[in-house]
């Protein structure tokens, strides 16, 4: 289609009047980013991403993501007038209960929204997942004569999302990752909600990253979309580096209020929008969430032109997979491996012995690893104590996409990131790993894989004060519990093999945000442990032979001090039931007849723990 700057602008101003007249109606939202880096968005969702508004799953799609999450209301506006599944009225129920465009996108509620963002910096580092996927993908499953996968992540932040440390590290990775298909827009407006960035940040950035290895592009003004295009085809033609682009822009652009704070996370109020839309040249009679029909009619046009690319890549697909069965069978299985196969298989279950759950962890892992051709993950900086080296494939590098085990380094907050990203991308179940007690770092990134119920997976070993001379720094005492608090999160402390080996297909089966707290020391292998038990969260472990007087629950290392307590008890004439409950959050979702709840309830029951207990067992509600 021929492209009209006239309407080109039009649109970008749209963007801006229906963002303010939303943040408005609601009387709560962030206008400033919205005002300001409208020209940037534009630009590149018009002429550059790769979509299909029909389709927004399609999977060789580019990736947008807006890791400056408060500023909602420019990617819901990109949206509705891309013709994305976000109405007019959609945008007049901005932030309110239930509707599609809640205050920060969130994943699953908003077709298009790739992630969920708000917390800054998850976006930049997750991105840098999805980079790591796309790459990865691609150099498995394309060939010289089809590319099937060949697309780019791009992420737009701000300011703040810089000075969260969670970006460095994720940027530093990817640089040394050379991941040339990840592009960062970083709109310098130069103000954070307490003012100037002079308050506290006044670092040259463009040394940062390139000192990561990243090619750094500069744009004098968000508003000279010819040089934000310039800019973007540049990065695209570096394919050695990732690449950011730092556009100076105005936060709050056009409004009475330009470059003030104020303008953050404020409504303009009615007198400032009418002024900001007479200096935009905004028809001030058109009724709020409308757009101009001349405009409405542009943008249609453009929407088929953009499903154009889906169109040929299907074509490409269809070419690929005729003339790569085989390949083409893996590539299915990396979105749907056969897990009944693995549940059947005896091999998956096969334990002896005295084995850490750390061990018994990696021994499964390398079972998958040929079972499941999308497992990729690795630790940061702590494999060989972890035990997550896949041993049949190569490691994951600039010089090898192809490799599945990962690198992190001793970054953790940004592994956790990062596997959230390659989850998100779609074809990988991503791992990642390190010591339990340093799963305070990642904290903020599991909140995250649980709002947005992802199947990240994470191994944390050196569950308890087992670790022993390490000292106090490295014995986890509160973090199970902390875990445990988490919503739609699943903790399991399994107690040997088998156990570990269902909290891993509990995993693949249910798709759900899942951690494995495992030991350092050798636990015995039990006959009686059970993986169909592990599946319901807790199970039998050892029953009495009638009622129980007693009930003993454990997990994990307390399980073998607690079977010990109970076969002393059983011989002093004591009946004594054992129970082991690896999955305390999966127990607690099964029926109340299963397991006898109601009995666990009415009888006398000690728990053992090598940890601290949550403190609301110590009160007494009144």
């Amino acid at each position: 289609m021929e492209k009209n700057q006239e309407l080109d602008q039009l649109a970008i101003n749209a963007i801006r009047a229906l963002s303010i007249d939303a943040v408005q109606k609601a009387n709560s939202g962030h206008p400033g980013m919205s005002l300001g880096a409208a020209p940037i968005a534009y630009e590149l969702w018009a002429n550059h991403l790769k979509h299909n508004p029909k389709n927004p799953t399609w999977f060789d799609r580019d990736r947008f993501i807006l890791s400056a999450g408060h500023a909602s209301m420019l990617q819901y506006s990109l949206l509705h007038l891309f013709g994305y599944d976000v109405s007019a009225e959609d945008l007049a129920d901005f932030r309110q209960w239930q509707s599609k465009t809640p205050g920060h996108p969130e994943y699953l509620e908003t077709e298009g929204v790739e992630m969920t963002t708000g917390p800054l910096g998850q976006g930049l580092a997750s991105a840098v997942g999805f980079a790591i996927a796309e790459a990865h993908l691609a150099a498995r499953f394309n060939t010289e004569e089809h590319k099937i996968i060949d697309h780019y992540t791009y992420v737009l932040h701000g300011d703040g999302c810089l000075q969260e440390g969670v970006t460095s590290e994720a940027s530093s990775l990817a640089g040394t990752l050379g991941l040339y298909k990840l592009i960062s827009i970083y709109d310098r407006n130069q103000i954070t909600i307490e003012g100037s960035i002079d308050l506290a940040f006044t670092e040259d950035v463009s040394k940062r990253y390139e000192a990561y290895g990243w090619q750094v592009l500069h744009v004098a003004d968000a508003n000279d979309t010819k040089a934000i295009g310039a800019a973007l085809e540049e990065a695209k033609a570096n394919t050695t580096q990732p690449s950011m682009i730092i556009v100076e822009s105005k936060i709050g652009y056009g409004s009475p209020l330009e470059g003030s704070a104020a303008t953050h996370g404020n409504p303009l109020g009615d007198e400032n929008i009418k002024q900001t839309k007479e200096k935009l040249g905004w028809e001030l009679d058109l009724p709020a969430f409308s757009i101009p029909n001349n405009l409405q009619e542009y943008l249609s046009e453009l929407q088929d032109e953009l499903g154009q690319a889906e169109t040929e890549w299907q074509e490409t697909y269809v070419a690929w997979t005729a003339a790569n069965p085989d390949l083409a069978q893996e590539f299915n299985e990396c979105f749907e491996p056969n897990i009944e196969e693995i549940q059947n298989d005896p091999e998956f279950w096969n334990f002896s012995g005295k084995q850490a759950t750390r061990a018994a962890s990696g021994q499964v892992l390398n079972y998958l690893s040929k079972k499941v051709p999308g497992l990729i993950g690795g630790s940061a900086d702590l494999e060989p104590s972890n035990n997550t080296k896949i041993e049949a494939f190569e490691s994951f590098s600039a010089k090898n996409y192809s490799g599945r085990t990962l690198h992190y380094g001793v970054r953790e907050f940004a592994m956790a990131c990062i596997v959230n990203g390659m989850n998100l991308h779609g074809g990988l179940q991503a791992f990642g790993a390190t010591f339990l007690v340093f799963v305070d770092y990642m904290k903020p990134a599991l909140r995250l894989a649980s709002i947005m119920d992802l199947a990240s997976l994470f191994v944390l070993t050196h569950d308890s004060i087992g670790v022993g001379e390490d000292g106090a720094t490295h014995q986890p005492i509160e973090q199970l519990s902390m875990l445990r608090a988490a919503p739609n999160t699943y903790t399991f402390r399994p107690a040997d093999g088998k156990e570990t080996a269902a909290a891993f297909l509990f995993n693949l089966k249910e798709q759900k945000p899942t951690i494995l707290a495992l030991t350092r020391q050798a636990l015995p292998t039990y006959d009686q442990s059970s993986g169909t038990g592990t599946l319901h969260g807790g199970y039998i472990f050892q029953d009495c032979e009638k009622e129980p007087e007693l009930i003993i629950i454990a997990t994990g290392s307390e399980l073998e001090p607690a079977l010990a307590a109970q076969q002393k008890l059983t011989e002093q004439g004591k009946q004594v039931r054992l129970v082991s409950v690896p999955c305390l959050d999966l127990f607690l979702e099964q029926d109340d007849d299963y397991l006898g709840l109601a009995e666990l309830s009415a009888s006398p029951s000690y728990r053992i723990r090598n940890l601290l207990s949550i403190n609301i067992e110590k009160c007494i509600l009144i």
